[in-house]
């Protein structure tokens, strides 16, 4: 059981905006630069903004930044994610079985 509830508790504070989630979501794909992560949400919010949301989730671990010339490049960090997988895995297989019996109950009805 993953214990790390401070830990935790940042990495799902991280995750718990939706724009730090799809910023997540578009990580998972390929590394970015912070521009390239900025230009989808130009419209709606600054550069410095988004910067600030790349603070939360570099801060609670989710993703890395590293320089190469005068670009920040943003990766996804697996083994944050890998933290609260574990944590939910628990909570999966608990609903798992609440549900087969449910579904058990339900056919014998």
């Amino acid at each position: 059981m993953v214990e790390y509830k401070g830990k935790l508790d940042t990495i799902f504070g991280s995750l718990s905006d939706p724009t730090r989630r799809d910023i997540v979501k578009r990580l998972a794909h390929q590394e970015l630069t912070v521009s390239e992560v900025a230009k989808p949400y130009a419209r709606r919010m600054s550069l410095a903004a988004v910067s600030k949301h790349l603070q939360v989730l570099e801060r609670s671990g989710v993703i890395t930044k590293r320089r190469v010339g005068k670009q920040q490049i943003v990766a996804l960090s697996p083994p944050a994610l890998k933290d609260a997988s574990k944590y939910l895995e628990q909570y999966k297989k608990l609903w798992e079985e609440r549900l087969d019996r449910l579904e058990k109950f339900l056919k014998n009805k």
